[in-house]
């Protein structure tokens, strides 16, 4: 490696994710592979693994992929099948691979967690997974509670170095925390134009050491100089910019954008950088990020000389002011990261993925009544509910009934005990699950009422509960110094009628 690589390589800054984990504070994101590969070819992965190994020697030595990214796991196996060592400065340190895995909720039993873990670490070509990112569809199945923990076991024989989440919100990043799991990371969407990640997950983070990985900082290459006073295209090529332009529209429009990139050209002309460095460089300053995943297209687009240039400014006081003016004219996208794939506004590729939730199978089995043919009934699995005779929720006609429903996650496992916020959050998603499993929606609900064994915990509560239910706005008593049995801080019980 000549002179001029390692003088630049010794430039680029970086972060320690977790304990021996160290890496550059841009990634290389491998997303676009899928994309190169959509017409069912897929790339040389020896080709292919020469591009990344360019990459590496720049410094860029740590790749994000996931199970679904085309042959992107292969390509980077090859790349460390053949031991890569970036040296600079005396330093050598391996090439760092990170990937996903993305299963379709249902059960996570320790076979099917280790199955799933097993492929990536073929693909790859290791023994370790440096980084092992877990997405989950739908939080009313509760089943990521069990592969998490399973993927913990994992860990601690030695399959994975260390955890991480892609697109959770803050309330489930923090009952998994509270639940003990080990959580290095959570990969968000985060950008000038998406700034959810900045208010609650930001705090947790910072309060628990969780690192945010910011992806979608350039928006699919609308923040970046092309765009700049350039008119509303009329025709999307790629998928990616589909995505965006979806995020662009929800913000304001056009116009709200063309305001941004103004800003960010200001900015960009005052250091002589680009506009697509400014975007990044504002994500990298957020104070809970630990990196921005930069995506790449191997063998084709090349973009190491720019992404070094992110490291070549910081934003100052003025900056921020003109960023922010630009920003106070854009509407605030709504919910929680990762809220796009779950709830409308689907702020997706494929836009709409409504149907892709309600073909997820119902978390419970839905029972006849005998003797009453309105009737239908589901269990939870408590052991509670047979010894007492008692279901879970019950459908008569139009009308849902979910009894008091505690933290129980499986026949007795007690989710976050002693935390009366975590269990709210994980007892609404189990009446959730419930609902649907009789043909509704949790907006359907027209009534709910909260036990709280500790009254001064009823704040949190109420937070968690106008998060669920603040466009819903059903009827609700708070109870508080509630007796409740065992290790249980809250109790809610629902009520629902369904129209349809």
């Amino acid at each position: 490696m000549n002179t001029i690589v390692n003088t630049v390589v010794s430039t680029i800054p970086r972060v320690e994710l977790a304990p021996g984990l160290s890496v550059p504070r841009l990634l290389v994101g491998l997303w676009q592979v899928a994309d190169m590969e959509r017409n069912g070819q897929t790339l040389d992965p020896e080709r292919a693994a020469d591009a990344l190994a360019q990459y590496a020697q720049a410094g860029f030595d740590t790749f994000d992929m996931a199970d679904h990214y085309g042959s992107a796991e292969v390509i980077v196996g090859r790349l460390l099948a053949r031991r890569f060592d970036r040296r600079a400065g005396g330093d050598a340190s391996r090439v760092h691979a990170f990937t996903k895995w993305c299963p379709a909720p249902g059960v996570m039993d320790p076979a099917t967690v280790r199955a799933g873990i097993e492929t990536s670490l073929q693909r790859l070509n290791v023994s370790c997974i440096d980084l092992l990112q877990f997405h989950w569809w739908h939080y009313a199945h509760p089943a990521y509670i069990d592969a998490m923990l399973e993927l913990a076991k994992l860990r601690e024989q030695g399959l994975i170095g260390h955890l991480g989440l892609t697109n959770f919100d803050t309330d489930h990043l923090r009952l998994l925390l509270r639940q003990g799991v080990p959580i290095a990371t959570n990969q968000v969407s985060f950008s000038l134009l998406d700034r959810r990640a900045a208010g609650r997950m930001s705090q947790l983070c910072q309060d628990t050491g969780v690192r945010l990985l910011g992806y979608g900082s350039l928006a699919g290459g609308f923040l970046s100089d092309r765009w700049v006073g350039v008119s509303e295209p009329t025709d999307i090529g790629d998928w990616s910019k589909s995505k965006y332009k979806r995020f662009i529209d929800a913000i304001g429009g056009w116009a709200v954008l063309q305001d941004i990139l103004r800003a960010a050209r200001k900015v960009a002309d005052k250091h002589k950088v680009s506009v697509a460095n400014v975007a990044v460089r504002w994500v990298l300053e957020q104070p809970a990020v630990g990196a921005v995943i930069v995506g790449a297209r191997p063998g084709e687009r090349e973009y190491r000389n720019d992404n070094h240039t992110v490291f070549s400014f910081a934003l100052d006081a003025q900056d921020k002011q003109w960023l922010a003016a630009a920003l106070a004219n854009a509407t605030p996208l709504p919910g929680d990261c990762g809220d796009e794939y779950r709830r409308a506004p689907f702020l997706t590729a494929s836009g709409d993925l409504s149907h892709h939730i309600d073909a997820i199978e119902p978390v419970y089995a839905v029972q006849n009544v005998a003797g009453n043919q309105q009737r239908r009934l589901v269990d939870s699995g408590s052991q509670w509910e047979t010894l007492a005779g008692y279901s879970r929720a019950l459908r008569d006609g139009n009308r849902i009934v979910i009894s008091g429903t505690t933290a129980t996650h499986g026949a007795g496992t007690v989710i976050c005990s002693g935390d009366a916020q975590g269990q709210a959050v994980f007892i609404l998603d189990k009446i959730k699950a419930s609902i649907e499993a009789l043909g509704g929606r949790i907006e359907d609900v027209i009534r709910t009422r909260i036990y709280l064994r500790d009254a001064k915990a009823w704040e949190g509560v109420a937070q968690v509960h106008g998060r669920y239910f603040s466009d819903i706005r059903p009827v609700n008593t708070l109870i508080g110094g509630a007796v409740l049995i065992g290790d249980y801080e809250v109790e809610i019980e629902a009520e629902a009628v369904v129209s349809r």
